[in-house]
């Protein structure tokens, strides 16, 4: 892939549903090869920042790439490929 610098951040709630999404995007990255960290972020304030109302939300570098529920780690890598 690219090697330009990549953020990866889970915003949540700290609920079951948002902390299995972290988990199966840290396991995306891996698979992808990615060399970056996933980071969970739980202050709300930063969702509504973006302008959303639910959560869980995955943001790469900055963007909302898949906000309100937790899709299957194929459709989390590939959110994450269409955002690099």
């Amino acid at each position: 892939m690219s090697d330009k610098t990549t953020q990866i951040q889970i915003l949540g709630s700290g609920c079951t549903t948002c902390k299995n999404f972290f988990e199966l995007t840290k396991k995306a990255v891996e698979e992808l090869k990615l060399k970056t960290a996933v980071e969970y972020v739980d202050d709300i304030q930063k969702i509504v920042a973006l302008g959303l109302m639910s959560s869980p939300v995955l943001v790469v570098n900055g963007k909302p790439a898949l906000v309100g529920f937790t899709p299957d780690i194929k459709k989390i890598k590939q959110a994450i490929q269409d955002n690099l």
